[in-house]
């Protein structure tokens, strides 16, 4: 036991104390998130939509999400992370009061466009933040802290999300927006002061050479990686549009069940993924261990194969909660890398664009497969793609290692200066 109690003290030990109140907010903040995790289940069973029309205003969620994470990139860019940060959490927590209220089809996709694009700036700004804000020797630890706050969040908010829907579905909405805006005020009153890391900011204001600097979108390996990073995304996200209607439909799960099965990924990821993080950062390859974590999310789907027993169920979540902590944070790690000092929020803003992407392809992509060929047919498919993802991973991340070479240049001639 003193051995596991090192252990996990010095997976903790070493970060700033910023990096603890980021995880803070988020923990703040997640711990809400009730509406996305239940939103397919309440338009199917509180406003009557079919499964199509589910996807379909699904995507538009991800459509605002793709607009968010752009704008929020590129607004990290010009007014800084704080900014950007602060105003999607409140403004994005007002959003959710307005969502109960809006039933009709056209109403609802643009209440959801809204709330999407305003909640979804926040990554980018704070991925960002979480880049300043921690010690270089400990950046893939900071973003897995991060991590782990959200996924804390996220395993108590279905919990309580499926309580409070088994009262009404409104209150899932009004819990959303009071976390979100709480963690504004917390985001505010500790950092609305605060300087970021001195070694980068010295390293930004040191960035007055007239080098060109590459956009994200010109850098086609950092683009290829980002689309398959996606594809990923794409498998993944059916943890909140998917399997809770196979839950339902299939496994004939109540609300409080599928709360408890989401929030156990959620415990999963907050028990083990800091300490395996903290085990595995410097002995593996970036490249191994984010293929691991692609190969355990197709198995996640192939598993349910087997059937719907709460033992697959829960087999199936446990496989990928360990893809999540594997590959998540590892693809992030290197996307800051790639980006240098001076170009992170555009390079975050397009990564997280990529996952807006996947939200939008997703549910259409999904909800064909379960009308044509069931859920067995997805779980299939899912399989075949991650496939697709390994080998993808295995060809271009050795060319991601390192800045594009006008990046490295400028850096170079920026620490000279």
């Amino acid at each position: 036991m003193r051995r596991w109690w090192d252990i996990y003290k010095k997976a903790y030990g070493g970060l700033s104390t910023a990096s603890w109140m980021l995880a803070l907010i988020q923990l703040v903040n997640r711990s809400g998130s009730m509406v996305l995790p239940f939103l397919a289940i309440y338009m199917t069973t509180q406003l009557g939509y079919s499964v199509q029309q589910v996807g379909a205003i699904m995507s538009t969620y991800g459509i605002g999400s793709l607009a968010g994470s752009y704008l929020g990139g590129w607004l990290t860019d010009k007014i800084g992370a704080f900014k950007v940060q602060f105003n999607s959490l409140f403004l994005g927590g007002l959003s959710f009061f307005l969502l109960p209220f809006l039933t009709g089809y056209v109403a609802l996709l643009a209440g959801i466009l809204l709330s999407s694009t305003l909640i979804e700036m926040l990554r980018p700004a704070n991925t960002t933040s979480v880049s300043l804000y921690a010690r270089p020797e400990n950046i893939t630890r900071a973003f897995s802290l991060n991590r782990l706050a959200i996924n804390l969040g996220v395993s108590v908010g279905p919990a309580i999300g499926g309580l409070l829907a088994g009262i009404s579905y409104t209150w899932i909405f009004v819990a959303d927006g009071i976390t979100c805006i709480i963690a504004a005020g917390v985001f505010y009153a500790y950092f609305h002061d605060r300087p970021v890391r001195q070694s980068t900011a010295a390293e930004d204001g040191k960035a007055t050479v007239n080098l060109p600097r590459p956009k994200p979108l010109k850098d086609k390996i950092y683009i290829l990686f980002a689309m398959l990073c996606g594809l990923y995304g794409m498998l993944f996200l059916q943890i909140f549009q998917v399997l809770p209607l196979y839950y339902r439909q299939e496994a004939g799960l109540s609300e409080p069940g599928i709360g408890l099965i989401l929030g156990f990924n959620g415990l999963i990821v907050f028990a083990i993924e800091m300490v395996l993080v903290y085990a595995i950062e410097n002995r593996f390859a970036l490249q191994r261990i984010i293929v691991v974590g692609v190969l355990l999310c197709g198995l996640s789907f192939l598993i349910l194969l087997l059937g719907q027993s709460i033992t697959v169920l829960y087999a199936g979540m446990l496989l990928l909660s360990l893809s999540e902590i594997l590959a998540m944070p590892f693809m992030v790690t290197l996307v800051v890398q790639r980006a240098g000092a001076h170009a992170r929020g555009s390079y975050l803003g397009v990564y997280t664009m990529s996952w807006s992407l996947a939200f939008i392809v997703s549910p259409g992509i999904s909800t064909y497969f379960i009308s044509h060929y069931g859920f067995d047919g997805l779980w299939w498919f899912n399989g075949v793609i991650s496939g697709v993802i390994m080998l993808g991973i295995v060809a271009i991340t050795g060319k991601m290692q390192g800045q594009p070479r006008v990046h490295a240049e400028e850096e170079a001639l920026a620490t000279n200066l």
